[in-house]
Formats: C-alpha cells, sequence, structure tokens
C-alpha cells in the first residue's frame, strides 16, 4: 500500500551527482516531488515547456547557463520560490542572489537538516498532511508518523528519521539488490562514516520487527558480500 495525496513539485538544478541523489533521496522522503536537472542548458530549455513548479533549487555555478540567470528567467514567467545552492558564500554573492529575485541562499558546503527546513519554510509546507504507507507482511508504515501499525491499527513500534530512510530507499528499490555503499551514501551521506556492521544493525531491527523467522526472512535478505534485497 503505498498513498500520497499531495505533492509539493520542486525543481532542482545541480550539476553534481551525488547530491542530486542525496538531495532528492531525503526530500522524497518527507513527501515532495522532485524533478532533478544537472546542466543549466538543459534547465532553460526545460522552463519553455514547464515552469509551473512550487519550488525552484538552483546551484548558482552550472554548465552552460548560471543558476543566476537562470533565476532572471524564472521570475520573467513564474514567482514561486527560489533556493539558491552555492560553494560561493560570502555575504556579496547571497547580496546578488536576492538581488535577483531568490528568495533564500544556502553556501555549499551546508547542513541537510537546514536544507529541508528551509525547504518547509519556503514551500509553507509546516501545517500540510501527507499519507505514505508501506505495507510489510501484515505491518504497515507509517511514513508520517514513523509509526509501524498492526491490521487492528495498534501501533508495534516507532522508527527513527535514518531507519525510515533506510526502509524508503529499500522500497525503491524493491526486488533489486542494494549495495552497502549506496545505501552509505543515500542514507548517511559523504560526510558521514558509519560501518557496515552499523548497517547489519539495522536489517536486525527489521527482522525483528516483521519476520515471522529472523533466520528465514521473507522480506529482507542479506546478499553475501554485496548488499541486501528487500522483497514483499
Amino acid at each position: 500500500m503505498n498513498r500520497l495525496t499531495r505533492k509539493i513539485t520542486i525543481c532542482l538544478v545541480e550539476d553534481e551527482q551525488s547530491l542530486i541523489e542525496m538531495i532528492q533521496f531525503n526530500l522524497e522522503l518527507d513527501g515532495y516531488d522532485i524533478f532533478a536537472i544537472r546542466d543549466g542548458g538543459l534547465a532553460k530549455e526545460h522552463f519553455e515547456l514547464k515552469i509551473d513548479y512550487d519550488l525552484f533549487i538552483l546551484d548558482v555555478m552550472l554548465p552552460r547557463i548560471s543558476g543566476l540567470d537562470l533565476c532572471k528567467i524564472i521570475r520573467e514567467k513564474s514567482q514561486a520560490p527560489i533556493l539558491f545552492l552555492s560553494a560561493k558564500g560570502t555575504t556579496q554573492d547571497r547580496i546578488e542572489g536576492l538581488k535577483i529575485g531568490a528568495n533564500d541562499y544556502l553556501p555549499k558546503p551546508f547542513d541537510l537538516e537546514e536544507l529541508i527546513l528551509k525547504v518547509k519554510i519556503l514551500t509553507k509546507k509546516e501545517g500540510e498532511q501527507k499519507d505514505f504507507l508501506l505495507q510489510v507482511g501484515e505491518l504497515v508504515v507509517d511514513f508520517n508518523t514513523f509509526e509501524v501499525r498492526t491490521p487492528e491499527d495498534k501501533i508495534v513500534h516507532l522508527f527513527s528519521k535514518r531507519e525510515i530512510g533506510l526502509l524508503k530507499l529499500f522500497h525503491e528499490k524493491e526486488g533489486k539488490v542494494v549495495s552497502r555503499d549506496e545505501i552509505l551514501d543515500r542514507v548517511w551521506g559523504k560526510d558521514s562514516y558509519p560501518t557496515a556492521r552499523t548497517i547489519d544493525n539495522y536489517i536486525l531491527v527489521f527482522r525483528k520487527i516483521f519476520e515471522k523467522n529472523a533466520r528465514k526472512p521473507q522480506f529482507f535478505h542479506s546478499i553475501r558480500s554485496v548488499g541486501y534485497k528487500f522483497t514483499k
């Protein structure tokens, strides 16, 4: 069961693939719909066809056309909020971005929680409700409240945000082998250094909650020397 009642749409223009994946994964976990573009020239062409996003997140330094120029193009057609990301974080750089129409500016490297908070503020998402559920066996995970419920609607477990992030990744990759490296990059990020054993411990928790027999898992499988696979 997987239902999402309302999605706020975000256009992300960023040329660093690992950063795209991290931002997209974590914002989608919070219920946003992300469309990512890696090139300023392609973004300009796309905006000629589609401009109706709820938020634009623009890297300043992009191939072919800069984020500053894209901001000017967007402002000709849309008043949706614009958030700049940039390795150039001086006061003058921020003032320049705000003068041409941006709503906020986040210098790189940035804290993921700060990015998410800025996105929530810019999209006024604080009071919205979303319904994003995942059924595993007889239990249902609510990605909004982080709760695990029985068919009788009894709460049997409360996950942490990182556990929810790992479940979201498994759901996204259902039936496919997910390597430990991908898990660490997508869920922990480039600046964290957990061990493979850390992931093993998370899998043990999932098996304890969802599996009838943890020694013979039906949902969460270990693939020797590679990673894990989630099946339903």
